[in-house]
């Protein structure tokens, strides 16, 4: 079911990307069609597709699931599997609409009949209910181990909806193990998963379902991996703060000194959650993370870009945080 959700999804993104005119569907080292991410990064960008960062982060748990379900041992629960599986049909549906004009009711057979002993649930109830099966097989003398560490695997790769670089290792299963065998509660071992909700519309075959962002509970982030911080892990600051000045103009389809213009005007340099120096001997190379990008997108969606390259178009770089005087500017 996930190999083929997922599978689903990776040829109507790039079908939608080749519809809109996108250059950069191959590889042009390889040869080869770009993979799963790459459709996931330039769907971001395109115009028609507009595949916003709830949605990129459904598309990441499903793929996540689908890799550990693949590669290693997992259990997928069937509230979770509904969940995911039918939020990915909402989706998909409204990908196609989007970019085709079409619906996927018109793609399905007239007859299709789903059943089920196990209505669905709130997301919070699943992920309860679930945590406390995982601490149940964990207790001493049960000897489940294996299974526990099958579903806690599960609940890791659904990071993959708040952080786009969520990958599940055998050290995250293990202190997540630790956590639960010390008795910590769930918002402290999965803090993550305190970010994600659902939202459920209409009944019998309207449903839909949305997979939403919500403000979490403040976590700590701890390097050495002998403190009990449960799953919260570090990113390679590489992987993190990927794109260069040049590229984040170019993902905007900006010209570099009007990318300037913005990042001064959001305040983005000064932003840690942004930008990054790199520092090699005496050079300093700033790199900027898809938070930059994100904030960046939206502002050219939503502010007059010209007011804001005449407001800075005559000022030197800086990486302070300046007073602007285009008419609706909120730098904090």
């Amino acid at each position: 079911m996930l190999l083929h959700l997922q599978h689903a999804f990776e040829m109507l993104l790039k079908a939608a990307l080749v519809q809109t005119g996108e250059k950069n569907i191959f590889d042009r080292e390889t040869g080869r069609s770009i993979g799963f991410k790459g459709c996931l990064g330039l769907a971001a960008t395109n115009l028609t597709v507009k595949l916003g960062d709830v949605e990129a982060g459904t598309l990441r748990a499903i793929n996540a699931m689908r890799d550990d379900e693949q590669h290693w041992f997992n259990v997928v629960p069937e509230q979770l599997l509904y969940l995911h599986a039918r939020a990915g049909i909402t989706l998909f549906d409204e990908l196609l609409q989007r970019v085709f004009t079409e619906r996927l009711a018109a793609h399905l057979p007239t007859r299709v009949l789903p059943l089920s002993v196990d209505p669905p649930r709130d997301l919070a109830i699943v992920l309860d209910e679930e945590y406390s099966q995982i601490a149940a097989l964990l207790k001493p003398g049960r000897r489940a181990g294996y299974d526990a560490r099958a579903r806690i695997r599960t609940l890791l790769a659904m990071e993959a909806h708040v952080t786009p670089d969520t990958q599940v290792s055998n050290s995250d299963v293990e202190r997540v193990v630790n956590g639960i065998r010390r008795g910590d509660p769930r918002a402290a071992v999965f803090p993550r998963l305190e970010d994600i909700g659902t939202a459920v519309d209409g009944n019998g075959i309207t449903i839909t379902v949305h997979f939403t962002q919500k403000q979490g509970a403040p976590v700590r982030y701890v390097a050495d991996e002998s403190a009990p911080a449960a799953a919260i892990r570090q990113i390679d600051l590489q992987r993190k703060f990927h794109r260069s000045a040049t590229e984040l103009a170019e993902a905007l389809r900006l010209t570099r000194v009007r990318s300037r213009a913005l990042r001064e005007h959001l305040g983005i340099d000064s932003d840690d959650t942004c930008r990054y120096d790199f520092v090699f001997g005496s050079q300093r190379h700033p790199r900027y993370s898809d938070n930059a990008y994100t904030k960046m997108r939206e502002a050219t969606r939503s502010l007059d870009m010209e007011a804001v390259w005449q407001a800075h178009k005559s000022q030197r770089p800086s990486t302070s945080r300046a007073a602007c005087a285009v008419p609706g500017c909120q730098v904090t």
